[in-house]
């Protein structure tokens, strides 16, 4: 095994055994059996994969590297299991697994591991993808689908409006009152907005989805046979073999409630929920930054609140992000700060350039 691959190998031994550790310890504080033996279940999924990366090392002559857990991570994680329910960070953690089925992706594509362990490699994808699949179940039984929507969102309207004061605190520089009302109507405007746009987007696909159901009623009431070839057609636009696509769709005979649920399966989604949770999402974010120019007397110090909030916000959001998906913590916070305030940034730029241009200072 060639440097970089051992060194990649030893990364995902250590991200392998983190997942093992926290996952165990959130398992010692579920309040819910079913909750606790899932997070067991992955824990032991976790460590099993670890020896995987220890095997591949092994085989290659390399030594795995002692591992420490990462004590402030769990330590955290326990406290916000204290505070809220495993459920919540169960909601959250969904976003490291995806990430860590794609890494392992890239390394079956390399060709750099022997053909048992690509096998082996690909049945722990397949376990990544499951944990994500068990950990949304569990979420949207809780009626927590919607908070990583929620912390996302909240981002959104942080950035946009953060930008907008920037822009006016330039421009207004002597009527912090008129940046706050007027970020405020922004924010307002941008949260209804997203939250409408929410609200038709899932609307429109339940609606869509009732229509198709309806349409394959009426065909299996007087065509079943057609309903039939139309499922073929759909298996077979899949991928699915012409021959074998024909074959499922013949044994599933007459049982048109089935068919039809594997043809149109409805939304889960509710578009009020989904609507509520992101027009109050964005207005949450719109908060940090408007918040300083209700109380400042110029809008140069409210500037310096409103860039200060916001980027506490901002780091918070980016520590939350990489505390769950298990990237680096640094890098996603300075992510976040750079991104955020340099759109202040620019915007700062673009009302002095508007107040010079227009004479509209207060």
């Amino acid at each position: 095994m060639d440097g970089d691959a051992a060194t990649l190998a030893r990364d995902f031994f250590r991200a392998e055994m983190t997942d093992h550790a926290t996952y165990a310890a959130l398992a010692r504080h579920a309040r819910r059996p079913a909750v606790a033996r899932l997070l067991e279940r992955v824990a032991q999924m976790e460590r099993g994969h670890a020896r995987f990366w220890e095997s591949v090392l092994s085989a290659r002559g390399e030594s795995p590297p002692a591992f420490r857990p990462p004590r402030l991570r769990i330590a955290l994680l326990e406290l916000l299991a204290r505070l809220f329910s495993p459920l919540l960070l169960v909601s959250l953690l969904e976003m490291g697994e995806n990430h860590a089925a794609r890494q392992y992706q890239e390394v079956l594509r390399s060709g750099r591991l022997t053909d048992k362990e690509a096998d082996r490699l690909r049945r722990i994808v397949v376990d990544e993808l499951e944990h994500e699949r068990l950990f949304h179940r569990q979420s949207r039984a809780a009626g927590l689908s919607n908070v990583r929507d929620f912390v996302l969102g909240m981002n959104d309207g942080l950035v946009e409006i953060l930008g907008a004061v920037t822009g006016l605190s330039a421009a207004w520089p002597g009527n912090p009152l008129a940046v706050a009302v007027s970020g405020l109507v922004v924010g307002v405007a941008g949260a209804l907005s997203m939250g409408i746009g929410a609200f038709i987007s899932v609307r429109s696909q339940r609606q869509v989805d009732e229509a198709d159901r309806e349409r394959l009623d009426l065909l299996f009431s007087v065509a079943p046979e057609k309903a039939r070839e139309a499922f073929a057609e759909r298996l077979d636009e899949a991928g699915l073999p012409p021959e074998l696509a024909t074959e499922v769709a013949e044994r599933l005979g007459d049982n048109s409630q089935a068919l039809a649920r594997l043809m149109s399966r409805p939304s889960e989604a509710d578009e009020w929920r989904s609507a509520a949770f992101t027009g109050a999402a964005y207005l949450f974010g719109v908060l940090f930054p408007v918040l300083p120019y209700f109380v400042a007397e110029r809008s140069a110090g409210a500037l310096i609140g409103s860039v200060l909030f916001a980027g506490l916000a901002l780091a918070g959001v980016g520590a939350l992000i990489a505390l769950f998906s298990g990237i680096s913590l640094r890098t996603k916070v300075a992510e976040m700060l750079i991104s955020g305030l340099s759109a202040a940034g620019l915007a700062w730029l673009f009302g002095r350039l508007m107040q010079n241009l227009f004479g509209v200072a207060v």
